[in-house]
């Protein structure tokens, strides 16, 4: 009568049956236990993000990495434990160590673009809100990372699986030299995206001036930036000119400094020359949201003496100085009109000689 330690020491292609069932326990105990951990953890990471807890960074990267493993590599993970437990022929071996390597680095590829993600997260919540500037660049810092991330985990994949990659990394050199000299403006491009998005001059919805093009930035790609320009049409600038080029941004103003001339005749008498300063300051400070800064005759001009005025904004929004600087234009008419100061004009002397002769009479010009 055959016992039963026979029969679990009993040989069954290449393994006793012994291990043929603790293999399937193994694969089973571990594809089970694992899912219903990481469930747990998924669920305690958002109860903590609900309540609005603070949790230590090490144990909310951990949870989050943990609620981002996939289910595939949990099996192929449950499958290499399986495999550990029983002799397998050595192509079947080579294949299912080949899966676990390839999950395993797919595996360390989420989890490496999962971290990216929750730094940039991070960082908006530590502000309060997203940066404008950080959120026109997240695509290209995920994009450079994606690239860098799943080069890495490729190359480190081809190793583990016996794949000598030295080899391929002076190919992938010499390769890559070739089509950086193919695509150096792709490249320049991609590079001043980067740099944008590390240094951020500017956001979408910052209202900039490059040169002579004058817009609101619409968006920021790898490879150019779209502008709305005041006239309603889209420009685009690749991003390699943008850095090449001197860039006001006036979405970044907070104050905007107005300054404009008031030219005043020279029959004006001295008197009301000097209470012209004080006017025009009464005149601006009536103005909401300004600070007056001076008014002073500076000049003498061809046909009139130039008074500069200088005043800020409180706000840099222009429909807003626009209004103002009306109200003030309009202001100083009134008050020179009751004041009995006339605003200088060119005018030329009469020349008799520039007017033909079929205009003029036997006694000269009419």
């Amino acid at each position: 009568m055959v016992s039963i330690q026979d029969l679990w020491e009993a040989e069954f292609l290449w393994n006793t049956v012994g291990d043929w069932v603790r293999a399937p326990v193994a694969f089973g105990v571990t594809f089970t236990v694992l899912p219903l951990v990481r469930g747990y953890i998924s669920g305690r990471r958002r109860r903590w993000a609900e309540a609005g807890l603070e949790v230590p960074i090490a144990i909310e990267l951990l949870a989050l990495l943990v609620s981002r493993t996939s289910r595939l590599f949990l099996f192929a993970l449950a499958l290499g434990l399986a495999s550990t437990q029983v002799e397998l022929p050595r192509n079947v071996g080579r294949i299912v160590q080949g899966a676990v390597v390839v999950t395993f680095w797919f595996q360390v590829g989420l989890w490496s673009m999962a971290a990216v993600r929750y730094g940039i997260d991070r960082r908006a919540r530590r502000e309060g809100r997203l940066d404008p500037s950080l959120a026109s660049s997240i695509n290209i810092i995920v994009f450079v990372a994606g690239l860098i991330v799943w080069t890495m985990a490729f190359l480190l994949a081809l190793d583990n699986l016996g794949v000598q990659i030295g080899p391929l990394l002076a190919g992938l050199g010499i390769g890559g030299i070739a089509v950086a000299l193919a695509v150096q403006s792709v490249l320049g491009d991609l590079l001043a995206s980067l740099s944008i998005a590390l240094d951020k001059p500017f956001g979408v919805g910052d209202a900039i001036q490059v040169d002579e093009i004058s817009g609101t930035v619409e968006h920021i790609g790898v490879k150019s930036t779209r502008l709305r320009s005041l006239t309603g049409e889209q420009i685009i600038v690749s991003n390699t000119d943008l850095l090449k080029a001197r860039v006001r941004n006036n979405g970044r103003m907070r104050e905007r400094r107005a300054s404009f001339v008031v030219n005043v005749s020279y029959t004006t008498p001295p008197e009301k020359l000097r209470a012209i300063p004080a006017v025009v300051e009464e005149i601006v400070k009536e103005q909401p949201g300004t600070r007056f800064d001076r008014c002073h005759l500076l000049s003498f001009g061809d046909w009139s003496l130039r008074y500069e005025v200088v005043f800020w904004m409180t706000t840099p929004d222009y429909p807003a100085y626009a209004d103002v600087q009306q109200a003030i234009n309009i202001a100083i008419i009134e008050r020179f009109q009751q004041m009995g100061i006339e605003f200088g004009f060119p005018s030329r002397a009469f020349n008799p000689d520039l007017f033909p002769r079929m205009f003029r009479t036997e006694q000269g010009v009419p």
